[in-house]
């Protein structure tokens, strides 16, 4: 609204499950719900929206103090002191180790761990992982510290592989790094991929998305990549699960892909930014909306922590 959207729509559309009854977000609750408790989101900047969705929701009742880095973007570090209760952001697009991301093709070691946050989430009780848009992106990918293949890339004679090989591999080697975790003994939560919604063109190409009400849910379904990444998800979650019963891990799905798959209505496009003289940029359909149809997903995520810790009403 402040960048000129004339629809308001998008506000009032609400995800309804079938069969059951999905509470809305209660920050008061959600609050005593996680009390002296710890969240970490892993991800990119689709799991930074979903970050800055849940402490919006909680601003109704309480702000945090932010203790991030000031010189670091990316990373950060939240502390609702009143309740004992703390939020991060570890930037990881990719779940795994890369080379610099400051230049495409970017190296992507797809069975080596992330530089980061492995290490770091022995000290959480919760952890969000996600993953997606990245992985459309040029890239060179490495296994065994040799290259084998890439998406993308300008030479000729090196094997062109596809979005859904590295996202793949990427999962196995997130999973394998949580399940192999030192003291970590809080619960993993996969939130599955987010489609975006552009129409007439890609990303960089003019598409856009300037729909103004839902898909009603015979309208469209998941397919092409979206479908196939979706099930890698679903499947690699399975295989991680099931290798870390031995040890107590705790993997759980965080299933957010069909109830954002209708709502092509949530994204800012050109609404997201003031527009820029002499420069065009991309419309955005691949984050969402604040207020907007992600703040759901805190709906389901206070849903998910009540399931774990039991009904605090």
């Amino acid at each position: 609204m402040k960048y000129g959207r004339p629809d308001l729509g998008f506000l009032k559309w609400r995800w309804k499950p079938d069969d059951c009854e999905l509470p809305l977000f209660d920050p008061h609750g959600f609050l005593e719900l996680v009390r002296g408790k710890s969240l970490a989101f892993v991800g990119d900047s689709v799991a930074r929206n979903h970050m800055q969705s849940l402490i919006c929701l909680l601003s109704r009742v309480a702000n945090p103090v932010d203790l991030s880095d000031p010189l670091d973007q990316q990373n950060k570090h939240y502390e609702y002191r009143e309740h004992d209760f703390n939020i991060s952001m570890f930037w990881a697009p990719y779940l795994v180790k890369t080379g610099k991301l400051d230049n495409e093709p970017f190296d992507l070691y797809l069975d080596e761990f992330h530089q980061h946050w492995p290490t770091k989430i022995a000290l959480f009780d919760y952890v969000i992982i996600s993953a997606g848009p990245w992985f459309f992106r040029p890239t060179y990918f490495h296994l065994n510290r040799r290259l084998v293949g890439c998406l993308y890339c300008p030479e000729p004679n090196i094997t062109q592989l596809t979005p859904v090989f590295s996202y793949r591999r990427a999962f196995q080697t997130a999973f394998r790094s949580i399940n192999g975790a030192v003291d970590f003994n809080g619960v993993t939560f996969l939130r599955t991929y987010a489609p975006s919604h552009y129409e007439g063109g890609e990303w960089d190409q003019g598409g856009d998305c300037v729909r103004t009400t839902p898909f009603r849910r015979n309208e469209t379904v998941l397919k092409d990549n979206v479908l196939e990444m979706y099930l890698v998800q679903l499947e690699e979650l399975r295989i991680a699960q099931k290798a870390g019963r031995g040890n107590g891990g705790k993997l759980r799905l965080f299933d957010a892909t069909k109830a954002m798959l209708l709502r092509a209505d949530g994204h800012p496009s050109k609404y997201g930014h003031w527009p820029v003289a002499n420069r065009t940029i991309p419309n955005d359909c691949v984050h969402w909306c604040l207020p907007g149809p992600i703040d759901s997903w805190n709906d389901f995520l206070q849903e998910l922590l009540m399931r774990e810790i039991g009904d605090y009403r």
